[in-house]
């Protein structure tokens, strides 16, 4: 059985590909951050995996790492599962982690559960929202809570509810997080971080694979949790044709449309397109919820959004809770109005 005591720090899986850092790796450590502070923990630990990647550790710095373990061995290359599971499962063995971080990416999401197999220990998947807080434990007779677990919170049963979990039995603790979700902390120039080299040593095994072509593609829809603003629609537009108008907004905008899970549901807009719990968390500048009555899911993946402008014919809706600014009436009464007057706008200022 595990002594949990020596079980200590907040680490994260800092993901590259092609020797460069993810943009999750940066949100893991701003959150590991806090997560350290809660626990009165005075170092992060970023795990950097890969093949001459010890380069990226200053970057790793700059964001918040205190410290960087770097498994650098051309197995590494390019990510397979074997070799990766192998070098990230030795690096908790030897260095023994209280919390152990990896991003809910294509990546992240094949490489967590087979490491946290690995080394017998939970995983909490497709994370949403992290603390450190008190978890009961009936299991433990005279002891009602055991204090200072993390709190792992994601979307269950298709988004329908939320379910707080902990792992209190096991060390590490382990989380694949949305990217997106957590936020990054401001970049601090020329930080530094204490670097350590480890390689565990890799021999092919029976569970290695061969990669015959490797097919680098390009997504031609950009993606929403980069877009600044956004113009999302609910299934109050009605049909798949009604997108047309909220699209003809985001052009004059400079924007992007997105979507509820109700909308992708009824197969007028693509899963990419989804922001919520079961989609994409975003933080634009502009929101606009045009259509979307604002149940939970959804306002989960939008509620950072500096500006929130909510349309809705229903006065009673839960996303005017949330709304900067609403307006209750038709939408296809007020969006051409609204497109109108930002044409006039931009054709007024373009005079002077």
């Amino acid at each position: 059985m595990k002594n949990l005591e020596e079980y200590k720090g907040v680490f994260i899986f800092a993901q590259q590909v092609d020797n460069k850092l993810s943009s999750i790796a940066f949100e893991l450590l701003g959150k590991a951050r806090d997560l350290a502070e809660d626990l009165d923990c005075k170092e992060v630990t970023a795990v950097l995996l890969g093949s001459d990647v010890k380069g990226l550790a200053d970057q790793l710095a700059e964001y918040g790492a205190d410290r960087v373990i770097v498994v650098d061995d051309p197995a590494l290359k390019t990510y397979m599962t074997e070799p990766y599971t192998h070098a990230l499962a030795s690096v908790i063995n030897k260095y023994k982690p209280e919390i152990m971080l990896v991003g809910a990416t294509a990546i992240g999401r094949d490489l967590g559960p087979r490491v946290s197999a690995r080394v017998a220990t939970g995983l909490t998947a497709d994370c949403t929202q992290l603390d450190i807080g008190d978890f009961p434990l009936v299991a433990i007779p005279n002891q009602e809570q055991l204090h200072k677990q993390l709190l792992m919170t994601r979307p269950a049963f298709g988004g329908n509810t939320i379910a707080t979990i902990a792992c209190p039995y096991n060390r590490p603790q382990m989380a694949t997080v949305r990217p997106g979700v957590m936020v990054k902390k401001d970049k601090i120039e020329g930080a530094k971080a204490k670097v350590e080299e480890y390689n565990p040593g890799f021999e092919k095994n029976n569970k290695w694979v061969e990669i015959l072509e490797e097919v680098m593609s390009v997504n031609e829809v950009a993606d929403i949790m980069d877009a600044k603003i956004l113009v999302s629609g609910g299934r109050g537009v009605g049909s798949a044709e009604n997108f047309k108008l909220l699209q003809e907004l985001a052009d004059e905008l400079g924007g992007q449309v997105s979507c509820s899970r109700a909308v992708v549901d009824n197969g007028w807009m693509p899963k990419d397109m989804q922001v919520g719990q079961t989609g994409k968390t975003v933080r634009p500048k502009v929101y606009f919820a045009i259509g979307i009555s604002g149940a939970i899911q959804h306002v989960a993946g939008m509620e950072e959004s500096d500006l929130i402008i909510a349309i809705n014919k229903n006065e009673t809706a839960p996303i005017f809770d949330v709304a900067d600014y609403g307006i209750v009436g038709d939408l296809n009464k007020i969006v051409p109005k609204l497109i109108d007057a930002i044409k006039a706008y931009k054709a007024a200022k373009a005079q002077f």
